[in-house]
């Protein structure tokens, strides 16, 4: 499937959503596109929307052979994603791939440390980031001991709180000691800029870019804390505004490394506004894919998967006025959205984690990859 024919240019960034999750069918059509992009364009990154700093456990595997691919599986990916076979198949290829060559494809995650039930805890990625600094660096340009950073964390159970998703009085993330924590990680991350130089010298390249990433993280995961503490009628979508611009941050370092995939929702990776009715209200914010957009420009490329059937989900033959009707008609799986004309509906999903395409967002999509049918995972 010669996604890249479609396009003008080769981007530096390419996308390819999925309208729902934990489906192998449209995994396996994932990495059959990435062995594809890899092996005739070159591409050597490939990045999931997981917990970015459990995907430095899948890299290390796939670049290196450290650890056991069970443990990696179990370990390098966040919402439970690692038991997916369609995820453990891609993991193994890449690993095999990489057998005693000098330019490996990577791995990476792009989401922030959010699971479901909440935000992690900062105290992993600031703790790591602040020996990063103290190994290399003068005491005195640390902006506090890591004595004085673990008694400012507290009890990392009051972090991680499941009650402060529906109530934010229960969070601490707008107390004194996280104001505090979110200065002193700005100061962290700093200090990773301005000390360049002398950090990629002293560690290696590899290590700042890892403290970059902690960097990144640490004030992201501590601004998501504090709108989790939040008692407006914006809270909601401020988190979900912060959640994408976290993603789209590592997104825009990820190119750095040369052209790169990225696969998750349609919703993230989009040019338009996001919406979500929840708790009651919509809530609109700007996703991942329309701020990366906004730095890249034709440098980023975004290919929607839509889907006929899932009938294990209860998602049947869609109707002949929408754009998945239209295409199961057709019987294609790559389509130029610019041949889909007259009126058409949005289709209705009977299942709250299926979401169709929006006709009225079909502009701004560069591709359509059709799967007709989906069979259970």
């Amino acid at each position: 499937m010669d996604l890249l024919g479609m396009l003008a240019n080769k981007p530096r960034l390419l996308a390819l959503g999925e309208p729902t999750h934990l489906e192998n069918d449209l995994l396996r059509l994932r990495n059959k596109v990435f062995r594809q992009l890899v092996e005739d364009e070159g591409y050597r990154t490939i990045t999931l929307e997981s917990d970015c700093l459990m995907g430095l456990v899948v890299d290390d595997y796939v670049t290196s052979g450290v650890g056991d691919l069970d443990d990696v599986m179990a370990n390098g990916f966040s919402h439970e994603w690692g038991g997916l076979a369609g995820n453990r198949e891609l993991v193994q290829w890449m690993r095999e791939f990489n057998e005693g060559r000098v330019d490996p494809v990577r791995f990476a995650g792009f989401d922030g440390p959010l699971e479901t039930a909440g935000p992690a805890s900062p105290r992993p990625v600031l703790t790591t980031l602040h020996t990063y600094l103290a190994n290399w660096l003068d005491a005195d340009l640390l902006p506090c001991t890591s004595d004085a950073l673990d008694d400012l964390l507290g009890s990392d159970e009051r972090w991680i709180n499941p009650a402060t998703m529906m109530d934010p009085t229960q969070s601490i993330g707008q107390t004194a000691n996280a104001e505090r924590l979110q200065q002193i990680a700005g100061e962290l991350a700093v200090l990773v800029d301005t000390e360049t130089p002398y950090l990629i010298a002293a560690s290696s390249r590899e290590d700042w870019q890892r403290a970059r990433l902690y960097a990144r993280t640490a004030t992201g995961l501590l601004r998501y804390h504090y709108w989790m503490a939040d008692q407006s009628d914006r809270r909601i979508a401020r988190l979900l505004a912060q959640r994408d611009s976290m993603m789209a941050a590592n997104l825009l370092d990820l190119v750095d490394r040369g052209p790169t995939l990225v696969f998750a929702h349609n919703s993230h990776l989009q040019r338009e506004k996001s919406s979500m009715n929840m708790a009651g209200a919509n809530h609109e914010w700007w996703s991942a894919g329309a701020l990366v957009n906004a730095h890249l420009g034709e440098q980023y490329a975004f290919f929607a998967t839509a889907l006929g059937t899932m009938r294990h989900r209860e998602v049947d033959t869609p109707p002949a006025d929408t754009i998945e009707g239209v295409l199961y008609a057709q019987d294609q799986q790559l389509i130029d959205p610019r041949t889909l004309t007259g009126p058409l509906q949005p289709r209705v999903s009977p299942w709250f984690g299926y979401a169709a395409l929006d006709p009225a967002h079909l502009p701004s999509i560069d591709g359509i990859v059709f799967v007709k049918d989906i069979k259970p995972a």
